[in-house]
């Protein structure tokens, strides 16, 4: 298992619940969750990626579980990784989600190639 498919599964769900039209691409040894062609949350390891609005990003880091996106072993402001104890009942990870999706109408699609 090269990433948490409980944990997709349950943003699967709650994606679906909350009507929101997305796309699934592998990526970054997890899965993307893709919502108007742009990267909106994911899973890698065990851990949610969240992108989120930059300009909370650092006070996001207060909240259990996150921290700063270390995939590319450069800060990438806006991105975090939620370990499973942030994530760990349905109203902590509708918290995440939510946060990405209010984000995503402000988020830059990447440029495709």
């Amino acid at each position: 298992m090269a990433y948490d498919e409980l944990l997709a599964d349950r943003i699967r769900a709650e994606l679906k619940r909350k009507s929101v039209a997305f796309e699934e691409k592998k990526m970054m040894g997890g899965i993307t969750f893709m919502v108007d062609d742009k990267m909106c949350m994911g899973v890698t390891k065990n851990d949610l990626m969240a992108r989120v609005d930059p300009e909370s990003h650092e006070s996001l880091l207060e909240k259990k579980g996150a921290r700063t996106m270390d995939f590319t072993k450069r800060v990438m402001k806006g991105y975090l990784f939620i370990e499973p104890i942030g994530v760990e009942t349905d109203d902590e990870l509708d918290y995440w989600l939510s946060l990405c999706l209010d984000f995503n109408p402000k988020a830059k699609s990447s440029k495709k190639r």
